[in-house]
Formats: structure tokens, C-alpha cells, sequence
């Protein structure tokens, strides 16, 4: 019996665990999304790792990398609700200091929509805090299939 409830206290532990990080990590993603809403230049940094990377990829599969201090500059002038990027989790996958999660999204410029297509992040924990340290995105005009 003492085995048996050790073993359930184990299991449940391992599992709060997981759903803690998933709620953290989602979070951390949309401090992104809400620093670029609100044109908040720290908010968008501080979801970063200081060495991530940001990449688009083209219809054609040319990878394009993009700066993250000039992201981070042009969206820091726009208007408050200029920028709003909307996205579902479909996917958040975890091993120790390493998550991979898997976005579909619209974007909407000015109240219009712009273009969709899907963001891949890879999100790693230092210090206790999940940060971007990659994210690689699709952009299309016509809606997200999979």
C-alpha cells in the first residue's frame, strides 16, 4: 500500500508539473503578442532569450531571418492595437528545459486583417523562466489548413 501511494504521489507531481509549465509557457508566448498589441517594446524583449533567433519562411521555402531589435523598433512605433496577432496553441510539447509549441495565427494590422499562417516556437527555461529562442513563422494570405 505505502509503495502504491508513493507511486501516485509521484505520478501526480510529474503531471502538475507539466500542466504548470504548459500555463508558463503559454503565457510567456502571449507577453509577445501582448507587447506587440500594446506596443511595448520591454514586454516584447523580455519574452526573448538574449541570443533568439526570428525567421520567416516563404511560399517558396526560402528562410528569411529577421532582426529581433528591429522587430522589437518597428513595432515599438506603432499605435496601441495597430498590431494584433491572434493565435490558437495547438500543440505544446515538453522535455525538461526544452518546449516546442505550434501556433496557427491571423494578424491584423490597423484593425485588417494582413495575413495568417502558423508559428513554430522552440521555448527553453533559464533561471526558472521559459523564454523564446526561436520562432520560425508561415505567412499567407489565404486561412491556415492542415
Amino acid at each position: 500500500m505505502k509503495n502504491i501511494v508513493v507511486l501516485a504521489l509521484f505520478i501526480s507531481s510529474f503531471c502538475f508539473g507539466q500542466t504548470s509549465d504548459n500555463e508558463l509557457i503559454k503565457a510567456k508566448i502571449q507577453q509577445l503578442f501582448t507587447g506587440m498589441k500594446n506596443a511595448d517594446p520591454e514586454m516584447i524583449k523580455t519574452a526573448f532569450t538574449e541570443n533568439a533567433i526570428l525567421q520567416s519562411v516563404s511560399k517558396n521555402g526560402t528562410v528569411k531571418n529577421e532582426n529581433i531589435a528591429e522587430f522589437i523598433a518597428s513595432i515599438s512605433k506603432l499605435s496601441k492595437n495597430d498590431a494584433d496577432e491572434r493565435i490558437t496553441f495547438e500543440s505544446v510539447l515538453i522535455d525538461d528545459n526544452l518546449a516546442s509549441v505550434f501556433t496557427p495565427y491571423e494578424f491584423y494590422y490597423k484593425g485588417n486583417f494582413s495575413h495568417c499562417g502558423v508559428n513554430s516556437f522552440q521555448m527553453v527555461k533559464q533561471n526558472g523562466s521559459w523564454k523564446i529562442q526561436y520562432l520560425i513563422d508561415t505567412r499567407r494570405k489565404e486561412n491556415y489548413k492542415k
